[in-house]
């Protein structure tokens, strides 16, 4: 589905509050339309309203002068003209009779010379004086006057309909965005492990944080502008239109110009865009690597390699961005105020020709009327491809977000099964992190219900490859796994792991408290179940050194506590959600040998009723387990007990007696 389709979609899940503020929008622009049409009805009618025919009448609301009683032949049904009041210069002359309002008028001694046609009349004519023409006015004062106060209260209206206009867009914005983050936020924890392996972490973030906030410019500022635009030139082209509609129809021409650069802009500020929100990633995601691996940098002295790769980065994305910058430059004022000062040619173009015709009938009102819309008809043309930018900007970065959502990944489900008993059996299994590379061969070994497997080899043997395995972060490519009969891939993902717990070899503490990183916040773990955990697990102690106990505040990554507490506290967190399948991945490797002693006493306690699984480092650590497997380039080599493995003095045999050599030495 195109990208514009699906923001659009987004949009209808707010389109009342959406719909409300276009219908504000609407009211709006009619009232800044409807202001110049006001303003002249106010100046060809009231304002210079006295230049007109009079009648004679008896009526006590009409105007004296000599002696008569005069009012505006409008006003009456009279199709008789008793006098002209005529302007000419500066100043208002009153013509006994019906004399031409239009031609060329002068005056000479009380002598009014009109000249029309190519005919010259003369009339007779007195000069009004101050008072007289305030006199002729009076009638038009009040509605001057509420004409104004229409005009003003137009403007008033616009401004508050304009408000709601812009609060609700907001509002529709918020609500929008925050739905999007929610499905982005949703949609990762989804998303399968080896999806984590091959996008930095800084990169989700940026999609999830900086890509949704430019979306919001969309909703806000380019939906505004281009609606409003839209409204308004609609508005302004129907009330030109209304005034003279060959000189509208002149001013159509602007419309596919701007077509025509919208596409040819949109054209070269998409690629501009792709290049900076992808730098935008890299910049966030260098960042985060560079927080996260300050000690290794500070260490090894790398500061400033890591400088220059970061401004390296910095300067690509300031170069695209002076590049956009140039052609933003080019299209806003530039473009505008050319088409701007093209309209004002045609318009004295055209009005200074009929201006030259003595028969023209323009009138002033009619002049201000088109000024003040050309004004106004360039304002929203300008605020519109001033947004173009914005608009490409969240076009990509709504590219971007989608292509996150669109990521393959597997619904949470709610499913719940009993505990099941933890026995295990992999059957003949083969797995590989890149195609064509099996990082495991034909690994095939089963364990029953309370029994403690060992895994050991050297690096890259295997060891973890299995665990990620048993816990649904892969899937095998060949072969299967079965925990009490049952094909795990026959499970959901969570159901499976509902009933499994991980220690790490590096432990992840989560900001919060002691009581929620055991918890994870699951309302079955109860502040007495947490507290047994950390006692269970030989944690008494350090618990009781703490001010706050459970409620002692944890930085990010527990880094105020050492590597042995931050330990403790993992093993807490799964022992205290009761697995039927333990895995420890090395989780001892990091502690001291006083800490190690007391975890090992604690998990002879809490391992009993459960399969446990140890990736080990430390082979006296394993000397009780049930089964161990030694693994080398991805295959089971050797499995029995300690004792057996010793016996065969095999390769189990070489790495225990290595590793006791090194101890003795030390």
């Amino acid at each position: 589905m195109m990208v514009g389709k699906r923001l659009f979609k987004y949009a209808l899940q707010v389109k009342r509050i959406i719909i409300a503020a276009l219908l504000m929008l609407s009211v709006a622009v009619a009232a800044d339309v409807i202001g110049p049409l006001v303003a002249k009805q106010l100046i060809d009618h009231h304002i210079l309203g006295i230049e007109d025919y009079w009648v004679e009448t008896d009526d006590e609301n009409a105007i004296e002068y000599n002696g008569e009683m005069y009012v505006r032949s409008k006003q009456v049904d009279e199709q008789t003209v008793d006098a002209t009041i005529l302007q000419i210069g500066n100043a208002f002359y009153f013509i006994e009779g019906k004399a031409p309002l239009d031609g060329e008028a002068s005056a000479e001694k009380g002598t009014i010379i009109i000249n029309k046609n190519g005919e010259q009349t003369t009339f007779r004519g007195q000069k009004l004086t101050v008072g007289d023409t305030i006199a002729f006015y009076q009638p038009e004062i009040p509605i001057i006057i509420w004409l104004i106060a229409i005009y003003f209260g137009l403007f008033v209206l616009s401004g508050i309909f304009n408000y709601g206009r812009y609060y609700l867009l907001q509002r529709a914005a918020n609500r929008i965005i925050q739905k999007m983050r929610n499905d982005a936020f949703k949609k990762v924890q989804t998303l399968p492990i080896s999806y984590f392996d091959r996008l930095p972490a800084g990169k989700i973030v940026s999609r999830i944080t900086n890509d949704t906030e430019v979306i919001r410019d969309l909703y806000v500022a380019v939906l505004s502008n281009f609606f409003t635009g839209i409204i308004y030139l609609t508005g302004i082209y129907t009330a030109m239109f209304f005034l003279d509609a060959k000189l509208a129809l002149l001013f159509l021409l602007i419309l596919p110009v701007l077509i025509l650069w919208m596409y040819v802009y949109r054209k070269f500020a998409s690629k501009y865009n792709h290049v900076i929100r992808s730098k935008i990633s890299e910049i966030n995601g260098m960042i985060n690597e560079s927080i996260q691996g300050m000690n290794v940098i500070q260490a090894f002295n790398r500061e400033e390699e890591t400088k220059k790769e970061f401004e390296q980065l910095n300067h690509t994305h300031f170069q695209y961005q002076n590049k956009l910058l140039a052609l933003n430059a080019f299209s806003s004022h530039n473009l505008v105020g050319l088409l701007k000062n093209i309209v004002f040619v045609l318009f004295i173009w055209y009005f200074g020709k009929d201006a030259l015709d003595v028969q023209a009938t323009i009138t002033i009102g009619v002049l201000y009327a088109y000024v003040d819309y050309i004004n106004r008809l360039f304002n929203p043309i300008s605020n519109m491809i001033n947004q173009l930018s914005n608009l490409e900007r969240a076009m990509v970065a709504g590219e971007r977000v989608f292509q996150l959502l669109d990521e393959k990944g597997v619904n949470v489900s709610d499913e719940k099964m009993p505990r099941y008993k933890g026995n295990v059996h992999f059957d003949h299994v083969y797995f590989g992190y890149e195609e064509g590379r099996d990082v495991l061969k034909d690994i095939h070994f089963e364990v029953k219900q309370g029994q403690t497997v060992a895994l050991v080899g050297h690096t890259g043997s295997g060891k973890s490859s299995i665990m990620n395995l048993l816990f649904r972060f892969y899937d095998t490519e060949r072969g299967n796994i079965y925990i009490d009969g049952k094909n795990i891939r026959d499970i959901p993902l969570q159901t499976v792991r509902e009933h499994m717990a991980i220690v790490l070899q590096d432990p992840f503490l989560f900001t919060g408290t002691i009581y929620s990183n055991i918890s994870l916040n699951d309302p079955k773990i109860t502040r007495k179940r947490a507290e047994w955990a950390l006692k269970a697990v030989g944690a008494g102690d350090f618990l009781r050194s703490l001010e706050k106990g459970l409620d002692h505040p944890v930085t990010e990554k527990g880094s105020t506590f050492s590597s042995g507490q931050r330990q403790l506290i993992s093993f807490a967190r799964a022992l205290a959600f009761d697995p039927a399948i333990l895995i420890l991945d090395e989780a001892t490797s990091n502690i001291d040998t006083e800490t190690e002693a007391v975890i090992q006493r604690a998990m002879e306690v809490v391992k009993n009723g459960r399969t446990t699984f140890i990736i080990a480092h430390r082979l006296s650590t394993i000397k009780n387990a049930d089964l161990i497997l030694v693994l080398d380039q991805g295959k089971i080599v050797e499995r029995g007990t300690h004792d057996q493995l010793m016996e065969e003095r095999g390769k189990y045999y070489q790495m225990y007696q290595l590793q006791q050599g090194f101890q003795q030495v030390g």
